[in-house]
């Protein structure tokens, strides 16, 4: 039991540690668009899915669950639906971390816990306690302060937020094989990922090919660099209760806010550290009041 829990914390952290320097990865990529690293993220996630699929003997697991999806269409259209939005997602993240909004990823997944807990009660009937209800308001002082700070909504921030919530709501309604999740969501994908990669290299205008072999292995890469972090972390919530996931879930946005201040040279003075004081006390609040309730 306990080699169980160390191998959950061992995954667990490097999910996190590896999402929370996934920016520089993408500022390596900063030649190309968006648009072009999500194509070959979803592509080479594909790629490197199907080979795990072989690789671990889930092939029959993988032909089982597409079939339930076949014959149930209401399933079917969710995970559809999951992979538009965590494209969104990754799009917006990734294009945020190359257009100088680091920080504002950050504050994105610093408040996507307390999105979780408001779409609980908008899809799942779960009850708020009165700490929750007060995280939630400290979470959106914060996000008002920012926004009369800087003139408009930080809509990275709220974004980032709002699809990986919607993402995770789905995944649980869902209740399908991580590993057959990740790969069918990108296969949904993968024929407009491909669309989009061939009109570039038609047009002479992609990054991928010999004359820029470093940026093109960069750019096969994504595909592990998506896949390894879900598949650890699919580990880690099976061998780790909630609670204690959910304190490993601060680690990647306190690594990504850090590289916005250090590495990225954004801004972050009085007024940003005032803001973020919200946002921090909105989760202290949120995460002692997790613990106390699973220890009740």
């Amino acid at each position: 039991m306990q080699e169980n829990k160390n191998l959950g914390y061992m995954a667990a952290l490097g999910c996190y540690v590896l999402w929370g320097i996934l920016p520089l990865y993408w500022h390596l990529m900063a030649d190309a668009e968006a648009n072009e690293i999500l194509c070959h993220r979803i592509l080479w996630s594909v790629v490197f899915m199907l080979i795990v699929i072989v690789a671990t003997k889930r092939w029959h697991t993988l032909k089982k669950d597409c079939l339930e999806l076949w014959q149930n269409k209401k399933r079917g259209a969710m995970l559809v639906a999951a992979a538009i939005i965590i494209s969104l997602n990754w799009l917006t993240y990734i294009w945020a971390v190359n257009h100088n909004h680091v920080i504002d990823t950050s504050i994105g997944y610093y408040i996507n816990p307390l999105v979780n807990v408001l779409f609980g009660v908008a899809i799942f009937g779960e009850t708020l306690s009165a700490p929750k209800k007060l995280s939630i308001a400290l979470a959106a002082v914060g996000i008002f302060l920012m926004t009369w700070q800087i003139g408009k909504l930080p809509w990275v921030s709220v974004a980032l937020a709002l699809t990986f919530g919607s993402y995770g709501a789905l995944k649980k309604k869902l209740k399908l094989d991580p590993f057959t999740s990740i790969t069918l969501e990108t296969l949904l994908l993968f024929p407009f990922a491909f669309y989009y990669v061939a009109n570039l290299t038609a047009a002479g205008a992609a990054h991928f090919g010999l004359e820029t072999p470093t940026l093109s292995l960069l750019l096969a890469g994504c595909g592990v660099a998506t896949a390894v972090p879900l598949i650890l972390f699919s580990y880690g919530a099976n061998l780790l209760p909630l609670n204690v996931l959910g304190f490993f879930q601060y680690i990647s946005p306190s690594m990504t806010l850090l590289l916005g201040i250090f590495f990225f040279n954004e801004p972050f003075g009085t007024t940003q550290l005032f803001t973020f004081g919200f946002i921090w006390l909105a989760l202290l609040v949120f995460t002692v009041s997790e613990w106390k309730a699973s220890h009740a």
